[in-house]
């Protein structure tokens, strides 16, 4: 499996990029967010990377960041996401937002992506929340997010803010007028919300 590619930008197109590394130009498609971390051609750059083997193609997809692979690789999880459409709900923004979008159950942000109607988006809420909601871990876990079970709701909401990246100031003051008796999930979508409105 290539996990990782480090070479020179020979092509760098709206889907795609070739790099060059070892002699060797491999091409990778890429989401519009991969896209604006990636110099110009001449420079050299990294990307994490996910091979998808198929009868008759070998597909790589190249990433800025394991974050960002490893939400492509939940969206392949659910139904009648592909690659072509999980790059699509990429595009739409940082892993970060996406992610939060996940955890606040908001399906009109997945409706406005090309190529996905009500039924998947709504599909990806429930398929995906739990994955992301309540949380703490490291991407390379093979999750984004990892539930950590033990802690109250206000405890787990706050480990979830502060690993979407929020500082730990910044997710106190979110989490401020929360009511108490409020879920995790809850939690984490009460201050999404603040976050907008600030």
């Amino acid at each position: 499996m290539i996990g990782v590619l480090r070479g020179e930008v020979v092509v760098r197109r709206p889907d795609h990029v070739v790099l060059l590394c070892g002699g060797v130009g491999y091409r990778a498609a890429v989401s519009a967010q991969t896209l604006h971390h990636v110099p110009a051609a001449g420079e050299t750059t990294m990307l994490h990377t996910h091979l998808i083997v198929r009868d008759d193609a070998l597909a790589l997809y190249g990433f800025h960041s394991e974050q960002e692979r490893e939400l492509f690789l939940m969206l392949l999880s659910v139904q009648a996401v592909g690659p072509k459409v999980a790059l699509a709900v990429l595009s739409g923004g940082p892993a970060r937002e996406l992610i939060g979008a996940i955890a606040a159950g908001d399906a009109a942000r997945f409706q406005a992506v090309p190529g996905i109607g009500k039924r998947t988006a709504e599909r990806i809420i429930v398929e995906l929340r739990e994955k992301v909601v309540g949380v703490h871990g490291a991407p390379s876990d093979g999750q984004i997010l990892v539930a950590r079970r033990g802690d109250g709701p206000r405890g787990l909401a706050r480990e979830g803010l502060l690993e979407l990246g929020y500082g730990p100031g910044e997710v106190e003051e979110l989490l401020r007028d929360a009511d108490p008796d409020m879920s995790a999930e809850e939690l984490i979508a009460h201050a999404l919300r603040a976050a907008r409105a600030g």
